[in-house]
């Protein structure tokens, strides 16, 4: 007994100087958490950047996507069967780059450039500038030349930029047509000398022959950040930031960090007590980004991504969510993704029942490009099922009821009729699952209401 009472007392105290080091260290803990949300953006397209160059293109160059992913892919969670891609890592320390868009009447087009802090400064495309074509000088934070009356300046605040192009494709049918519009786009270095591009400098002739991918096993992005241990993740992000500057908006969580001789440029050293206060923080904050990701409507309504999606100003817990689990999510003017794992009752979806999305005659998701309902595993990648459906839209098919409205059908086993099967989204049986709606070009009504995707009714 008195053993156990000794036990109880040294435990005791034990917990109560941990809650005194706490409380004595809580505002550099606080700063600590603040810090790793502000700073997870940068320091994940970094390794985005370096794992790309490695494992899926050299840096400056157009990376060409020319098929759909399968059921097999497992690189990037959601996967996209709407369009295909057109992505290109560019450093701008050397001098601008020339990005040409060509008139294109055939699909709508959307071309985001990303900041280093994952936010969208530019996005032409279908939506901002039409289809006509145009030429874009494409320059770094430092470059202060005088940009040709044909050019339009794209203006990036950081010199790390990342370009994740999206081409409307109808189908797998649709490839030729997508592919000969992406053979079209230029990406070529800026020849300051005799203000025009460079001869020869064309970004699809730059890389090496020689390039090839990685041998070595690759470990994703999101890992290896996982994987960073305290000090390497705030060395990082101090160097990052010189050539990447923060925004002047910034400037008081940065005051906050000089106090403790932490600073952009310089090596972080850190004594006992800051590490632990730092370490406390990173924990706390990603405890903190899980919990808000994980809460999700219960009453059957779908959940709709934060309006402040690519440009997300101080906003910082939000834009460390998105670089965790959606990075490189594009503005909500160019798509939204309402996205839901329940039904009309507030129940996990799962392929051991059936559903029913219904659409009023008057209530189909307004856009001005084109909409999409995409069902994956709980797993996140899609669901390989017999006849190689992924996804259902307004290009595909769809059989309406004779008053206008639609019923999508979600279920493992196809429906009786003819009309119900070009309408019937495939699932696994027995198997969780979720939907993840996509909405290019929405209208206002989408972005600020009243519309909304309609419940998932069970069946059975």
């Amino acid at each position: 007994m008195k053993m156990a009472k000794r036990a109880l007392t040294a435990v005791l105290v034990l917990l109560a100087l941990v809650a005194g080091i706490v409380f004595v260290l809580k505002d550099k803990i606080t700063l600590g958490a603040e810090t790793f949300l502000y700073g997870y953006p940068l320091v994940m397209m970094e390794t985005t950047r370096v794992h790309s160059a490695k494992y899926i293109g050299p840096e400056n160059q157009l990376r060409l996507v020319r098929q759909f992913p399968n059921a097999q892919f497992k690189d990037v969670v959601r996967p996209n069967v709407d369009t295909l891609y057109t992505t290109a890592f560019i450093s701008m320390k050397d001098g601008p780059w020339v990005f040409e868009m060509p008139a294109n009447d055939k699909r709508y087009e959307l071309m985001p450039f990303m900041d280093a802090w994952t936010n969208v400064f530019a996005s032409p495309g279908s939506r901002t500038s039409g289809n006509q074509g145009a030429t874009y000088l494409l320059a770094g934070p430092q470059w202060q030349g005088t940009v040709p009356k044909d050019m339009t300046l794209l203006k990036s605040p950081t010199d790390m930029v990342w370009l994740i192009g999206r081409t409307q494709t109808n189908g797998t049918a649709d490839y030729a047509v997508v592919h000969e519009l992406q053979n079209r786009l230029r990406l070529t270095k800026w020849d300051a000398h005799n203000g025009s591009a460079s001869a020869g400098t064309d970004s699809k002739k730059m890389a090496s022959p020689a390039w090839q991918a990685s041998t070595e096993p690759a470990v994703p992005p999101l890992a290896q950040m996982s994987a960073l241990s305290t000090l390497e993740f705030f060395n990082r992000l101090m160097q990052l930031m010189v050539s990447n500057p923060p925004a002047p908006a910034d400037a008081p969580l940065l005051a906050r960090l000089a106090q403790l001789e932490i600073r952009p440029g310089q090596a972080v050293a850190m004594s006992w007590h800051q590490h632990l206060s730092f370490a406390l923080g990173r924990w706390i904050a990603h405890q903190r980004v899980m919990k808000a990701l994980n809460n999700k409507a219960m009453d059957g309504s779908w959940s709709v991504p934060p309006l402040n999606l690519g440009r997300y100003g101080t906003d910082y817990n939000t834009r460390a969510a998105v670089a965790m689990v959606g990075l490189g999510a594009n503005l909500p003017e160019d798509a939204i993704y309402p996205n839901t794992a329940l039904d009309h009752q507030g129940k996990p979806l799962n392929g051991q029942h059936r559903y029913r999305m219904h659409f009023a005659a008057n209530a189909l998701p307004p856009v001005k490009a084109f909409w999409s309902i995409t069902a994956y595993g709980a797993d996140e990648f899609l669901i390989d099922n017999p006849i190689q459906r992924f996804a259902l839209g307004d290009r595909d098919p769809l059989v309406f009821n004779a008053d206008g409205s639609l019923d999508i059908w979600i279920q493992a086993t196809p429906p009786d009729s003819k009309e119900a099967h070009a309408n019937w989204l495939p699932v696994q049986k027995g198997a969780p699952f979720l939907l993840n709606a996509r909405l290019y070009w929405p209208e206002d009504r989408a972005l600020n209401g009243p519309w909304k995707m309609p419940a998932v009714e069970r069946l059975n």
